[in-house]
This record gives structure tokens, sequence and C-alpha cells, in this order.
């Protein structure tokens, strides 16, 4: 099944990888150089709208992850090891060989994943507000808290009402940033199953011990008002990452990819066309 909107240049479709099947949107496809997208936990591809209108002079590649959004809930969990396969399936499927990647929060642990048991299909690595797994610094208790439910995603008034101890940022003085993307998770929530099958996959995975043999030029991105991936985090995924080059957003909380979207496109476009000189300066300063 496949729909085109012409005025966005957005396709969407279903792919099959093995027995799972995945919704995928492409937006501006045959442009430069893909970028995948990969999100957090129990959150679609759609909620990287905000983002991903100020990259239209590249394709971008999302999809919901299994038992989340149009994706169907598999039968038995996944490990962050098998859903790096299946990632790596759809970007042969979808017929690239190669692809720019950018993970965020839980899609950043599977990205890393992604690049260490399928390090040929990523070119650059992007890995936003995001942690090594069982081996980080945890974040604050209220917000880790909060993550065990799905409940946000099944109500906008609860969203809303939890938002700024969750999400932080200018998130705390301006709840009204996530009215829409309240909407567009209620719209496509992940079944109680899906987000528990996640949470269980992230939960049981670290990669702070193989970090030091990723091969590819990666940029951190990392905000330092972040409740739930304390900035900390950042900083040690850039220093143990060989070619790892770290970008603070200040002010940013776990959301700035979506209500900094402009500002971050630029960054990650910065990136990708140049290498982001500016960002391995910032590396070795002190914050």
């Amino acid at each position: 099944m496949l729909a085109t909107d012409s005025t966005i240049r957005t396709k969407s479709s279903t792919v099959s990888v093995g027995m799972q099947r995945l919704r995928v949107t492409v937006e501006n496809p045959g442009l430069d150089r893909p970028l995948l997208l990969i999100n957090g936990i129990g959150a679609t591809g759609d909620l990287f709208g905000p983002f991903r209108k100020h990259l239209d002079d590249r394709e971008t590649i999302a999809f919901d992850a299994p038992g989340v959004g149009g994706s169907p809930t598999p039968a038995m969990p996944y490990s962050m090891r098998r859903l790096a396969g299946v990632v790596a399936g759809l970007i042969d499927e979808l017929g690239h060989e190669q692809v720019d990647v950018l993970g965020l929060s839980w899609g950043g642990g599977l990205a890393q994943e992604l690049a260490r048991r399928h390090p040929e299909v990523v070119h650059r690595l992007i890995l936003t507000a995001t942690m090594p797994g069982m081996t980080s610094i945890p974040g604050r208790p209220a917000a880790l808290a909060m993550l065990m439910s799905p409940a946000r995603y099944y109500s906008p008034e609860y969203l809303k009402r939890i938002a700024p101890t969750l999400y932080g940022g200018n998130i705390r003085e301006n709840p009204g940033l996530l009215d829409e993307h309240a909407k567009q998770r209620a719209a496509r929530p992940p079944s109680r199953l899906g987000y528990l099958y996640q949470l269980g996959a992230i939960q049981r995975w670290a990669s702070l011990h193989w970090l030091h043999r990723l091969p590819h030029r990666t940029l951190v991105l990392a905000g330092d008002e972040d409740p739930i991936v304390r900035i900390e985090n950042g900083r040690l995924l850039a220093n143990r990452i060989p070619d790892g080059r770290l970008h603070v957003v200040e002010g940013g909380g776990h959301l700035f990819l979506m209500t900094r979207g402009e500002e971050m496109a630029e960054v990650v476009r910065d990136f990708l066309d140049t290498g982001a000189s500016k960002a391995r300066r910032q590396l070795r300063q002190p914050h």
C-alpha cells in the first residue's frame, strides 16, 4: 500500500522485513543521501514532523517500531540486536546500501546497536538525547517513573500535565508546545504489549563496553535540562566513540529536537554536510 502527498512529497507504505511489517514514511524521496530517523519509546515516525519539515533538502525516512502505531506487535519480544537486524532489513528493502542515521532517546540506543551490528549500512551517526543503556547515569527519579507507563500516549490531558516534569526544557514554561504533539501521540499510540517489549529491550541492553569500536563519525546532541537523560550521558558517548563530537543544546529538555526543530535541523545539516567542526571543539570545553 503506497500513498503520496504531492504537496509535502511524502510517501507512506507498509514494508515487510521477514515476518515483521513496518509502517514507513519517506519525505522528499530521491534527494541527497537518505537520513533514517529512529524515534523514542512508544513514538511513531510521524512525531518527527516538526524537525523533518526543516530538512526539505534531503530524503528522510521514519518508521513505526514493532508494536507502535501502524506496525503490528510481534508475538514475542525483540532484543535490541534483533531490532537492529529488522532496521538493516528495512534499509535494504527500501533499496539503499547506506544511510545516515539519527536515533532519539530509545531510538538512540537502537541506532548504536545498528551501527555495531551492521556498520556497513550506516554512513554518519547522530545520537540525540540518549545514553548507553544499563550503564548510563540515571535521570531524575520522577521522570523515569513516568516512563514505565505508556499512559501519556492515550491521554493528551495527562501528557500535558506531566510534560514539564517528564521532558523539561522550554516545555516547563510553555506546555502548549506539546498540544499538536499530544494529538499525534493519541492518534497512533503503541500497544501496551509493544511498549512493554520496547521497555524490556532497552533495560537488557548496554553499549559502553563496545562504543570504542564504532568507526562512524558521530554527532551527540544533548540537552542540559533533560530530566530523562542527564547531559553526562552525552559527554560519555561522545568521549567513548573514537570519531564522536558533542553539541550541547543549552536549555534543551528531552524533546529539543521537536520543540526547536529549525535550530536542530541546521545543526544536523551542518554535521551531515561538513562533519560538524564546531561540535568537535565543544567536546572538550567545560560546562
